[in-house]
This record gives structure tokens, sequence and C-alpha cells, in this order.
């Protein structure tokens, strides 16, 4: 039967955990992808550069040079990614606190061809704001400003660093919340998650950043500020540009600035997590969720047994469910009347439950076991790295076939599988909600022989099911060499079109669409 666990119960049980693994060290991304050279257009950083950088923003705190002296300790944070798989070798950050300063270090760059590294939070999965080479990096984390928040409208503006959690609990003290909600809110900065149009857990629910944003402020290439912060949910004036840098990965310009629309927090907030014993039944349960729960209905998230195996190996917990289960679902209820919704989840447990869908199952009694339920699916990005690194693939694959990649690929790399091998296992987690699976490969070590197993074939496995290769987190420094598993050369030329237009110099990334879009 299903029950609910005891408030003392569940916190013990989903108390975080520390990683215990060793960090290691990262091998430079030009020594690991040695057909990666440096764009001979760009410039060298010299001391007058520096000078000209630190007169312009005004504060020591705001420049981090290591071109006049060792910085390469202050650097490092930046130079590197949380999953430690991409290292770059940047010699200068600098971190604007104003779009105008954004504007001066852009204009200054396009003149003197230096090539730049736009970095919010640091958290994406495809090396996308991590330098290759020299590039300067552009951190947005001082532009953290909440510039307003009208209640009636739910139009919130805000600066491009902040920090997606703060925000969210700013949004809490005024009864609404954030429409995205992801894993890394801690730190990840909601510039960055328009630049690479993130889903998040609850997409289901409040929709997609193309459709929440209401105006983008951002700098071009050139220094140009596009001032674009309309609150209006209707302004039909012309094509719509904002929507060019959702998704775009910095390629065109650095936003600056966020307004999007807010809704009203629930009052009611139901979460369960259920036990099921085959990807068919998850889909039946999903069917089900959607059917019987419909308005409420706000998350349904796939966990696979591998993946909880891991979670509970490494942190120690005991598990939630009486036993194990080959496939787990969380799912979320969110509404303005508890009643209401609480009658709907039942009617929803006694169908599952009475037509053998779902096998076990824990309801969340209070706030607490909510957030110890949540906890489960959100801590398996670190726990797959505790090891020491993780080949990640966010893709969307239509529903019927989501799983059979997972299993393809546990089947692909079982040679190279075992206590001592490369491979740690192959797990499979992610949005049923909008077909999104994490493809996620745990390694003791980053190797070249796992590499050749899994690329180009999970991209020509995606392609051939009518998939993307990029579900969110963008093309980055990974996926830039198969962005034709998904676009069309149309597509891909009108993209390079638009690249051109707005970037004639090239700035930005030197490995970003305009070089996707060539066949580099």
């Amino acid at each position: 039967m299903l029950c609910a666990l005891s408030r003392s119960r569940l916190a013990k049980q989903c108390q975080p955990f520390l990683r215990t693994s060793q960090r290691r060290g990262i091998r430079l991304t030009a020594d690991t992808y040695p057909k990666l050279k440096r764009d001979p257009r760009f410039s060298q950083l010299n001391r007058e550069d520096v000078g000209y950088f630190k007169q312009l923003l005004g504060s020591e705190s705001a420049v981090i040079d290591g071109v006049s002296a060792d910085a390469s300790a202050d650097l490092e944070a930046f130079n590197s990614d949380w999953m430690r798989k991409y290292k770059g070798q940047t010699r200068l950050v600098l971190k604007p606190g104003t779009t105008q300063e954004v504007s001066g270090i852009l204009k200054y760059c396009n003149e003197r061809m230096l090539a730049v590294v736009p970095q919010g939070g640091n958290t994406g999965l495809v090396g996308g704001s991590v330098p290759v080479f020299d590039e300067i990096v552009l951190s947005t984390s001082r532009m953290n400003r909440i510039r307003s928040f009208d209640a009636l409208s739910g139009a919130l503006v805000a600066d491009a660093g902040c920090i997606l959690e703060v925000v969210d609990n700013y949004l809490a003290g005024r009864n609404h919340l954030f429409p995205l909600d992801l894993g890394a809110k801690g730190s990840c900065q909601i510039g960055g998650n328009l630049a690479t149009n993130a889903g998040g857990l609850r997409l289901l629910r409040y929709g997609s950043l193309h459709g929440n944003v209401l105006g983008v402020e951002a700098v071009l290439p050139d220094g140009t500020i596009m001032e674009d912060l309309s609150t209006l949910r209707k302004n039909n004036t012309g094509y719509d540009l904002k929507q060019l840098f959702i998704g775009a990965e910095g390629t065109i310009g650095v936003i600056t600035g966020v307004s999007i629309l807010c809704p009203p927090r629930p009052k009611a907030v139901n979460v369960a997590l259920f036990g099921v014993e085959s990807f068919e039944q998850v889909q039946q349960a999903y069917q089900a969720a959607k059917s019987h729960l419909s308005e409420i209905l706000s998350a349904f998230e796939l966990m696979d047994g591998q993946s909880q195996e891991l979670v509970h190996g490494i942190t120690g917990k005991k598990r939630l469910l009486e036993s194990k289960h080959p496939f787990y679902c969380l799912i979320e209820t969110s509404g303005s009347n508890k009643a209401h919704d609480d009658e709907k989840l039942d009617a929803y447990l006694e169908h599952v439950m009475a037509s053998s869908i779902v096998s076990d199952g824990v309801i969340a009694q209070d706030a607490t076991q909510v957030s110890a339920l949540w906890a489960l699916r959100e801590s398996i990005p670190e726990v797959l790295g505790h090891y020491g690194g993780v080949y990640k693939y966010d893709v969307s694959i239509p529903l019927s076939a989501l799983y059979t990649l997972v299993e393809e690929t546990r089947a692909r790399l079982a040679p190279l599988t075992g206590p001592e091998d490369a491979v740690v296992g192959v797990v499979g987690y992610g949005h049923m909600g909008d077909s999104n699976l994490h493809l996620n490969v745990g390694v003791r070590r980053y190797a070249r022989e796992v590499e050749a197993l899994l690329e180009p074939w999970v991209y020509e496995w995606i392609r051939e099911h009518g998939g993307s290769i990029s579900a969110e987190h963008g093309l980055g420094l990974q996926k830039r060499e198969y962005v034709r598993y998904s676009r069309g050369e149309v597509v891909l030329g009108m993209m390079r079109g638009v690249k051109r237009l707005y970037d004639p110099v090239s700035f930005a990334l030197p490995l970003s669409i305009e070089s996707v879009a060539n066949g580099v």
C-alpha cells in the first residue's frame, strides 16, 4: 500500500551528504581536443589592456589580473567547470557591475580583437561557459540587482547575474515564484538560464522561458546596448528579437537584464515517490497523471533504479520504499485549494494502485518531507560525479523510446564497465513531462575509449529516433560538431546569417555557432 513516512524517518534518511571523493586534476581542454586551434584573428592580452579595464571598472575586486602577476588560484574557478571536464587558460576575469560597464568592455574587445567568454554561474554541462585558450572571462556575478517587481501583473525585472534561488526567495516573500526550478538553483544565474534556455523541473506546469520571458536587455559585440525590457505580455510590434538571445549561449551578445512573468506561488503542494516495475508502466503512470491531475500536475520526474542505487550507496541513506524497483517516479502537484488537490491526488493514487501500475510509494506530509523527496532527484548529478567524472547527454526523445537509449548505451559500454574499469555505470533520469532524458555515464576517469563508443553514436541514435541532441544547456563545446544531427542546412544557414549580422568580427566564443554552422 501507499504509505506516508513519518517526518523524523524521512528527514533522517534524506540528510544532505558530503562528497568524499578526492578532487582530481583537470587536463587542459586544448590538450584533450588537439584539433581545436586558437583563432589567429584574436589579439594577445597585454598590460595596457588590463590597465584600461581596471580604469573602466574602477574596483580592484572587479578584475582578476593574471597578466601582470600570478593569479592562478583566483582564476581556477573561472577556468574549469563543476564536472572537472573542461579547463581553459584565461589570464583575465572581468566582473562588471552595470550594463554600461559590459558595453565598455565589449566595445574595447571588439576594437582590439580580444576574445571573450561570457560566464554566469558556470553550472552548464557542455563547456560553453569555460574558456578553451586565453579568452577573457566576462563574469556577470556582480550584476545581481532586482530592479522591480509588479505583484499585480507578476512581472519581474532583474539583472542577469541574480542567482536563481535568491530571486525565487525574493518572490516567495511576495507570494510568487520564478517559473524555473533547477537542481543548481543555488549557484546558477538567471541570465545564464536564458542563454542556455534551461527547462528545469517544472516546465510541465509553467512552460518554457520562450513563453515566460517578457523582455531582454543585452549588449551586442560592438558594445551597443539593446534595451527591450518590456513588462507587457502583448507587444506585437515587429520581430520578437528577445527570442534570439534565449538559447543563443552568448554568441550574439551578453544578456544583462531580464523581464519575466512570475506566477503566484501555489498554496498547496503535494509530492509523492512511486516504485514502478517497467518503463511501460512509467508511461501509463504519466498518462494517468495527465488525466487525473491535469491542471495541478507540476512535475513528473523519472529516475531509474541504477541512479537510486548510486544515491543510496554513496550517501549511505536508507531506502524510502520497502523494496527495490527498476524505476521510480516523483510526482508533484501544485494548486490553490488543498482539499481539492488532495481529492484529485487520492483518486489518482487509487487508480494507479488498483490498476497495478504502481507497486509502492510514499507521500510527503509536510514541507520538510517535500524537500527530502526532491533531494533524491536533485542529488543524482553530484552522486554521479563521485567517482571521478560524468559524460552527460541532456537530450529530447519521443516518450515511447525515451529509456531505450539508456538500455542500449548500457549494453554498448558493458565491456568497459566494472569495478576496475573506466565506466562505473550508466543511468537515466529526467523530465517525463517534456520528453527530456538525462543520459549519464559515470566514469572513474575521462577516457578516449569511452568517448569513442559514445560519440557520435549517441547523436546518430537520437537522429534516427526523431529527437534533439540538446534539450537544455545548449551546444557549447561538447556538441558543436554534431549540430547537424538535429538541424538542417537551411536552418544552419539562417543561424550563420544571424551570427554574422550581430557579430561580424566573430566575438564571443571562437567555438560558437559560427564555427558550428561551418562544420569546424
